[in-house]
C-alpha cells in the first residue's frame, strides 16, 4: 500500500497542469453567443428558459463544449431570479420539478453551477433535494462559491456527486487590468494546486481579455480542459487510491 501511495504521488505530481474557465450567465443578450468565439476547451454554463441560452447552448454542444446549466439560486439579498430560480420557500417536489424543467429545455448539460445562491447553498435540504436529483442524473456540482459558508460541497459529497469548486472569478470589475490580474491569479493557483477552476461572463472586455490570455496558457504549461474533465481526473485517481488500499 506504501508503495501504491507514494506512486500515485509521482504520476499525480508528473499529471500536467489544468484549468478549467466556465463563461456563465449566458442567455438574456444575443451579444452573448460572442463567448462562443473563444479559442480552446471554455465550458458554457447557461440560464434556463432565456431568450438566447438554448440556441447558444445547441451551437457550444455542436463544437463539442462543456455544457452546464446555471441554475438560479437564492441570494441573501433578496435579488430577484428570473425563470427557474430556486428558493428557499420551495419543497422537494417544487425544486425537483423546476430542475427537471432546466434539464429538459438543455438534455445534454453535464451538471449545473449556481447563479447567485449566498443564502440556499447554505441549507441543507435544499441542497440535498438538489444533490440527490443530480445523483439520480449523473450530473456534476460546480459550487460558484458565492458563500464562504456554502453546505453544498460536504452534502454533495455524502450524496455521491462529482464536486469542485471555483477558485476564482476574472471579471468582477470589468477593466483590462484587473481581469489580466485575476488571470495571473488563476496561473498561480493551477501551479500551486495542478488545476484551478475560474468563472467569468459574457461582456465584451471579459471575452477580449481572454482572447489575449489565453495563449499565454501554453507558455506557463498549463493545458486549458473542459470542466468535465477535471471531474474524471478526480475520480481515476480517487478509484486508484481504493484500489491500492
Amino acid at each position: 500500500m506504501y508503495f501504491c501511495a507514494r506512486y500515485l504521488l509521482r504520476q499525480r505530481q508528473a499529471a500536467p497542469v489544468r484549468i478549467a474557465i466556465i463563461i456563465d450567465d449566458i442567455g438574456y443578450r444575443y451579444t452573448d453567443k460572442n463567448a462562443l468565439s473563444l479559442p480552446g476547451a471554455i465550458t458554457y454554463s447557461i440560464l434556463p428558459h432565456t431568450p438566447y441560452g438554448k440556441r447558444i447552448a445547441i451551437k457550444a454542444n455542436a463544437n463539442h463544449k462543456d455544457v452546464m446549466l446555471h441554475i438560479p439560486m437564492e441570494a441573501e439579498n433578496g435579488k430577484k431570479l428570473g425563470p427557474g430560480g430556486l428558493t428557499s420557500a420551495m419543497n422537494q417536489k417544487e425544486i425537483v420539478a423546476s430542475l427537471n424543467a432546466s434539464l429538459t429545455e438543455i438534455p445534454f448539460a453535464i451538471g449545473i453551477n449556481n447563479h447567485m445562491g449566498s443564502h440556499l447553498t447554505q441549507l441543507d435540504d435544499p441542497m440535498l433535494w438538489t444533490m440527490n436529483f443530480l445523483k439520480q442524473h449523473h450530473l456534476l456540482f460546480l459550487d460558484s462559491k458565492t458563500s464562504p459558508y456554502s453546505k453544498a460541497e460536504s452534502i454533495a459529497r455524502m450524496v455521491g456527486v462529482p464536486v469542485h469548486n471555483r477558485h476564482i472569478f476574472l471579471d468582477n470589475q470589468l477593466t483590462q487590468s484587473y481581469i489580466t490580474k485575476q488571470f495571473q491569479a488563476l496561473i498561480r493557483q493551477a501551479k500551486s494546486q495542478k488545476m484551478a477552476i475560474a468563472i467569468a461572463h459574457p461582456h465584451p472586455e471579459t471575452i477580449q481579455a481572454l482572447k489575449r490570455l489565453l495563449p499565454t496558457l501554453a507558455k506557463n504549461n498549463i493545458e486549458l480542459v473542459p470542466l468535465s474533465d477535471l471531474y474524471s481526473t478526480l475520480e481515476a485517481y480517487q478509484t486508484q487510491l481504493v484500489v491500492g488500499e
